[in-house]
């Protein structure tokens, strides 16, 4: 018959010392500190400069993160009953100078000695991005930087919904919505993020209704209004990734000069019957908007979706290949359609990739010196 725990723990206890947080205090440096908590209970805090090891991983890792056996080692857990069976283990693996602290963290904590708060996701979110957390590209890592990420989106239409709600479902912590209209019955067909409950109200408002309820970890910026050359700075200071959804000429020159100014990459999309396209455009690192297109097109030559229709997927389409590209600029992934345009033919279901390169004589990037003035095609551009 086995042994039980509580043998196992007597049985540690005679060969493991224990030692209280106070005979720890005056720590000349050398020891080092073995948290051997699981993830979600580093959330709670670790002393600090501990090393991070789950009880299970403990004896296939800890030659790679201690090599020394001469090491002077202090094992902790949450009470101290975890840390002897450890610190048991580490004397069988040849650990000269192992220690078990009494108590655990909640003693260390309790005495007031040194610690720092965890970086650790809690038990929820380890549940909620449990896709994301084994991807060897994400990872724990990843994914404490995508909460502590900020995007704001330009407009929450047909192409802001889909991003919105991948971007909040991903756990970037922060989301800022720029929209200044309300929903309406026709913006159903498309705009996902709304529902019939919501007609009538502000469009951002309704979307950061639909965020809170699919992701609390989610925080909402919104700003009811239109973005314009007397705001954009201000708007956009302070996030990591500009998604543009625009559903207008003006707006996207807007949004490309301000980035300038701001050094923000721009995730641009845009939609008309069965075509849409995509780019990222990154600062004077790769082309920009006014590389692609120099100058606002005529009002005639720039039919809105109103006008002109669009098939109520095809946003859909375009505004998840935006929030992918959104998420890859935010975890430094892959290859982003930096100096690549994206063409997606919904009627032949096929897309292609055209190469962009930087015009030197653009009239916003060329310069990284003159910035370009902020201002208001209204008049030069807006459909009537």
């Amino acid at each position: 018959m086995g042994r039980t725990y509580q043998e196992l723990l007597d049985e540690a206890r005679q060969s493991v010392r224990e030692v209280d947080p106070g005979d720890l205090a005056t720590s000349d440096g050398s020891t080092v500190f073995i948290d051997v908590r699981e993830p979600e209970e580093w959330v709670e805090g670790v002393i600090r400069d501990a090393i991070r090891i789950p009880r299970g991983t403990l004896e296939y890792t800890i030659t790679g993160r201690v090599p020394d056996p001469n090491t002077t080692i202090v094992v902790y857990c949450a009470g101290g009953h975890r840390s002897l069976l450890a610190a048991r283990t580490l004397q069988q693996l040849g650990f000269r100078t192992v220690a078990s602290l009494r108590g655990g963290f909640t003693a260390w904590r309790r005495s007031g000695q040194t610690w720092q708060a965890g970086e650790g996701l809690t038990t929820e979110q380890r549940a909620r991005y449990s896709r994301h957390l084994v991807l060897s590209g994400v990872g724990e890592a990843g994914q404490r930087r995508l909460l502590d990420a900020r995007v704001i989106l330009i407009g929450a239409g047909g192409l802001g919904s889909p991003a919105a709600l991948y971007l909040a479902a991903a756990g970037v912590g922060t989301i800022g919505l720029v929209d200044n209209d309300v929903v309406d019955a026709s913006n159903l067909q498309r705009q996902v993020i709304h529902d019939r409950d919501r007609v009538g109200t502000e469009k951002v408002e309704s979307a950061r209704l639909r965020i809170a309820a699919l992701n609390p970890d989610v925080k909402v910026e919104p700003y009811a209004g239109r973005l314009d050359a007397s705001n954009a700075l201000e708007l956009l200071t302070g996030y990591d990734v500009i998604v543009d959804g625009a559903d207008n000429f003006p707006t996207r020159y807007l949004v490309n000069d301000a980035a300038m100014h701001l050094g923000i990459p721009v995730v641009h999309g845009s939609v008309l019957r069965y075509e849409g396209q995509a780019s990222v455009f990154s600062p004077y690192e790769g082309p920009c908007y006014r590389c692609l297109f120099r100058q606002p097109p005529p009002p005639e030559l720039a039919p809105s979706c109103a006008e002109a229709g669009v098939l109520g997927a095809l946003p859909g389409i375009v505004g998840s290949i935006q929030a992918m590209e959104a998420l890859k600029l935010l975890l430094g992934l892959g290859d982003t359609l930096s100096g690549r345009l994206l063409i997606y033919d919904a009627l032949g279901q096929t897309f292609r990739t055209l190469r962009l390169d930087r015009d030197p004589e653009c009239p916003a990037c060329a310069d990284p010196n003159h910035k370009p003035a902020l201002i208001d095609y209204d008049e030069m551009c807006r459909p009537a």
